[in-house]
């Protein structure tokens, strides 16, 4: 296990790429230009991939219904140009996650890649409206955290940030770091992310990291328009800046967000900050089961 990382965030903008090759060159220059930075660790937004429904035809990418199963012919061929550009620039990469096909249902998939091109899948658990009504993506029910040689990584895509209890169990488990890709179509649900973020990293006293969607795209039903600003968060405490953030990006634009990250620091402040929300969580004044309940004529 690493003592420090220096991790890339990427506000990333959707683009007709027009076919998978033309992912991967896009892929291959972003995650390349940030290793170059000295990235180890490389973030990349939820449904960064579904750009590659401009490689479908017209009626197709325009049919929320059709392009889940026409997309499905595509995964095989974008895994591995992630894998191979984990693998050419020597990084850890979470790539761009897409609906994946799962026996009946699909799920909202993003793949962490490591620099041997090997790759696990998280699936996203909490799922929108849109994706729940409209799009028919299922949630993939277990918080997630991976085992890596930068340490143990959890991911919380989008919505899930918002629920502290999924974060709460990947912490427990072990990661100082959340990742969590997004892809809002609102500056409100930006916000929501955002602020689910930095709340994550003050309870947990841990760093969290969000890549964002960003860009109009008026030709993809699912993807349309995106909001949000690349930036990496930790705990408002002795040793981090004091609003929490220790790198942000411009919002709306296409940005590449570096920061080199101590996790030593995330154990010295657990130990000794300022407050202890990390070994507050458990005890037993917050945990209580009893409420109580006043009245005030």
């Amino acid at each position: 296990m690493t003592a420090a990382v220096t991790v890339a965030a990427i506000s990333y903008p959707i683009e007709p790429v027009g076919s998978v090759a033309g992912a991967a060159a896009k892929l291959d220059r972003l995650v390349g230009a940030a290793a170059a930075d000295g990235a180890e660790l490389v973030v990349i937004p939820e449904y960064a991939a579904m750009e590659l429904t401009s490689a479908l035809p017209a009626e197709v990418a325009a049919d929320l219904d059709a392009q889940l199963a026409a997309l499905q012919a595509l995964v095989p061929a974008y895994r591995a140009a992630c894998a191979a550009v984990a693998a050419r620039h020597r990084v850890h990469l979470l790539a761009g996650s897409l609906p994946e096909r799962d026996g009946d249902r699909y799920l909202n998939r993003a793949r962490l890649y490591a620099p041997s091109g090997a790759d696990v899948a998280i699936a996203k658990v909490q799922m929108t409206r849109f994706e729940r009504e409209r799009w028919g993506v299922s949630g993939g029910g277990a918080a997630t955290v991976v085992d890596t040689a930068l340490g143990p990584l959890g991911v919380a895509i989008c919505y899930d940030a918002e629920f502290p209890l999924l974060v709460r169990r990947m912490v427990d488990a072990g990661a100082r770091l959340i990742l969590v890709p997004s892809c809002t179509d609102a500056l409100a649900g930006y916000w929501r992310v955002r602020i689910a973020c930095q709340a994550r990293a003050l309870e947990n006293q841990c760093y969290v990291v969000q890549a964002p969607t960003v860009g109009l795209a008026p030709w993809s039903p699912a993807v349309d328009d995106n909001h949000g600003a690349a930036a990496i968060y930790a705990p408002p405490d002795r040793g981090f800046p004091d609003d929490g953030v220790v790198a942000i990006g411009p919002l709306d634009e296409a940005a590449t967000v570096l920061a080199r990250l101590d996790l030593d620091a995330i154990e010295r402040v657990r130990a000794d900050g300022q407050v202890l929300g990390h070994r507050d969580w458990s005890s037993p004044s917050h945990l209580a089961s009893d409420l109580a309940r006043l009245r005030l004529d």
